[in-house]
């Protein structure tokens, strides 16, 4: 009998003691929210490089061509040869230019010597007239004779200096400092009327051609620092002039730069550089959000999905908001538009 209360007394005191340890098990701790980081546009802001294609051209350039028909004479010039203003060319066979202008001044000579004949008689012509040994009508044809042999001697005087030129047209001289960058002419070839013989770049102060998109064009006006890149070099620009016609084959707008300090070579194949003046974010600080990309920002304790339409995975993207908007940085992944910021 005393052995079963014994044990009786063992159960309760380890039912009491099971239901002790139950009640002291710890409560569940709900999952915690992420945490969220802002920061300015300004401070997250890229200010990216950005390049278009550009080459070193002379400011003048020139395609010396024939102006007669004649036998290419003399080619003083090869390709890259620098020539001074001035210069002699290209010489054309001038025998039968000089020939012309032989017969010209020998026509010119009889319409003078006419002239003089006609000047003679006018005068004794006059002479008599005042003496009264001469007719009004004999008179005036000797005025008449006079006249015809003056417009004679300008028309021969006017073929003589048309001659004169066609013979210097025969040599054909630099019209500026430059450099022979083409010379498709050969010696003794005929040279037609328009067939270009030559082509000369002017040396001095040459010039950066930029082709640019049109939607680039007033960024690179604005950008303030332009440099021409060509072998791994660097050279400091500054802007000339924007053209503000389109060309029509390439879409694309050209943009003239001159250089700051030394220039490299003419013809020098490059790409022109500037820096965005406007505010890019980093391609990871993008959130897609149905099917569109952009950036949550904060406003009035909200979190608001600003979509950025020019933005595509894996790139920087152009945002157009005040420098001093407050954007979600960590935790933007769990946000939803419209939810409220702790």
């Amino acid at each position: 009998m005393r052995i079963s209360v014994v044990s009786g007394l063992l159960l309760a005191t380890a039912l009491l003691a099971a239901c002790g340890d139950k009640a002291a098990e710890p409560a569940a701790v709900a999952p915690a929210q992420p945490a969220l980081t802002l920061a300015t546009l300004g401070e997250l802001a890229l200010r990216p490089e950005r390049n278009a294609p550009a080459a070193v051209i002379g400011r003048h350039e020139a395609r010396i061509s024939a102006e007669v028909a004649a036998t290419i004479q003399a080619l003083p010039v090869e390709v890259g040869q620098s020539v001074a203003a001035g210069a002699l060319i290209v010489r054309l066979d001038p025998r039968d230019a000089a020939l012309a202008l032989e017969r010209a001044e020998a026509a010119l000579a009889q319409a003078e010597a006419r002239l003089a004949q006609a000047d003679a008689q006018l005068q004794r012509a006059q002479t008599l007239r005042e003496r009264n040994f001469y007719s009004p009508e004999a008179l005036t044809l000797r005025e008449t004779e006079r006249a015809a042999a003056v417009a004679d001697a300008r028309a021969a005087r006017a073929s003589r200096d048309t001659a004169r030129r066609a013979l210097d047209k025969h040599s054909l001289r630099a019209p500026f400092a430059g450099v022979v960058r083409e010379r498709p002419a050969q010696l003794g070839e005929l040279a037609a009327p328009g067939s270009v013989l030559l082509t000369l770049v002017a040396a001095g102060d040459p010039e950066v051609a930029a082709q640019l998109q049109p939607q680039d064009v007033e960024v690179v006006a604005q950008a303030g620092e332009w440099q021409f890149e060509a072998a791994g070099v660097r050279h400091p620009l500054r802007l000339i002039r924007v053209s503000p016609a389109m060309n029509p084959e390439s879409r694309s707008v050209e943009a003239r730069f001159a250089f700051a300090a030394a220039a490299p070579a003419i013809g020098q194949s490059g790409r022109l550089l500037w820096r965005e003046t406007r505010p890019w974010l980093p391609a990871d600080l993008l959130v897609r959000r149905d099917g569109r990309y952009g950036v949550f920002m904060a406003v009035d304790g909200k979190a608001r999905f600003h979509v950025l339409p020019a933005a595509s995975e894996g790139r920087p993207a152009l945002v157009d908001l005040p420098e001093d908007t407050r954007i979600v940085v960590q935790g933007r992944h769990a946000l939803q538009d419209g939810a409220a910021l702790p």
